[in-house]
């Protein structure tokens, strides 16, 4: 299903679309990257990917990844690259919308599994 319809992407359309939080949406497919949308409210849980980088990248709000030995806060307009291996935990005030480019590979909470996991095969194309 990959960009199969070739139309430009409104983030504010999609955006609109749920209102679950921590559960990625997918919304493109660049070079086996996805591209893909959230909201977040409060904390997501501690986890890593121990192969993939992950990007976000905050369309509203203010998105918090807390790291081990510091945090991380990215407004709109603002991105970060979480490197294959750290550990983090993204943390999001109500109201918060963000983007996260990485692998279709990319588990969402990482060998952590908890009632937050979303599995890959659960999250959709939007």
């Amino acid at each position: 299903m990959a960009n199969e319809n070739k139309k430009s992407v409104s983030l504010e359309e999609k955006f609109s679309r749920f209102d679950d939080h921590w559960s990625p949406k997918i919304i493109a497919e660049c070079n086996g990257q996805l591209v893909k949308i959230a909201k977040g409210q409060g904390e997501l849980v501690w986890h890593s990917h121990d192969n993939e980088d992950e990007l976000f990248f905050v369309h509203k709000g203010q998105l918090t990844l807390k790291l081990r030995d510091r945090d991380i806060v990215l407004n709109p307009g603002e991105l970060f690259v979480v490197p294959k291996g750290v550990e983090h935990c993204p943390q999001a005030e109500e109201g918060t919308e963000f983007l996260m480019f990485e692998p279709g590979s990319t588990a969402h909470t990482g060998k952590e599994q908890t009632e937050q996991t979303v599995a890959q095969d659960k999250q959709p194309w939007i």
